[in-house]
């Protein structure tokens, strides 16, 4: 197993190439459009005024971006936390093409160490973030803080990888994953809603996935089995 500083450090490569190579809504990446899980949320907050999101793991707005110009017209506020420099700047950019940028306030900060106050978000989101705190005991915390910072009626949307594996492509040959936290589906499943207990469940999927990626110029197949989890919290 790989390090955490290791990690970190491949993963800010990937990440940067990505930022700098692939522009934020256009064909030809991830980055091509938000997940739906996430935008098929909003409708819940049609009627609500002065919504608060708060994205743990930004990234450069995939969904932070469509997240505010849901409830721009609704006095809203999407608080948006990644530790990547490039992610923060290349957010910023595009929070001011898409005219959202007084929605968007940007927080560069590592979410497993990020202090959620509590009872102040309608919706928080973790889109593939949560497997890249330090810890299993970061992981924890967290995910505690978005139990306790989520108002009456809000909602909580995680989407965690779980039994990562990574391939070269060339060579067939198996490769350490390079993900601080790596757990069965079973445990990582297990985990997560050991915390919701007494929430209302909307959706609860495991889905396998594979993609196509580069980690230091050569190409990477990355499999995955990601786990997507929605809930609301009821009224205490």
């Amino acid at each position: 197993m790989a390090n955490i500083d290791f990690i970190r450090s491949e993963e800010k490569k990937y990440h940067d190439y990505c930022y700098d190579n692939y522009k934020l809504f256009e064909a030809g990446s991830w980055l091509y459009k938000p997940v739906k899980t996430v935008i098929d949320l909003l409708d819940i907050f049609n009627n609500k005024e002065n919504v608060k999101v708060l994205d743990l793991g930004c990234g450069v707005g995939r969904n932070s971006i469509p997240i505010a110009e849901a409830i721009k017209q609704k006095n809203g506020k999407v608080v948006c936390v990644d530790l990547l420099d490039s992610a923060i700047q290349k957010l910023r950019q595009y929070s001011k093409e898409y005219r959202v940028e007084e929605v968007i306030v940007t927080k560069k900060a590592d979410i497993g160490s990020f202090k959620i106050n509590k009872n102040e978000y309608d919706l928080i989101v973790a889109i593939s973030s949560l497997e890249h705190v330090q810890s299993e005991i970061a992981l924890d915390k967290t995910i505690q803080q978005m139990v306790d910072g989520t108002q009456n009626n809000g909602l909580n949307c995680i989407i965690v990888n779980s039994e990562v594996t990574e391939t070269d492509v060339e060579t067939n040959e198996k490769l350490n994953a390079l993900m601080e936290i790596n757990l069965s589906t079973k445990d990582m499943m297990k985990k997560i809603s050991s915390f919701y207990i007494g929430w209302e469940v909307l959706k609860s999927e495991v889905k396998p996935l594979e993609y196509n990626i580069i980690r230091n110029g050569k190409p990477v197949l990355l499999k995955t089995n990601a786990i997507s989890y929605i809930v609301r919290k009821n009224n205490e």
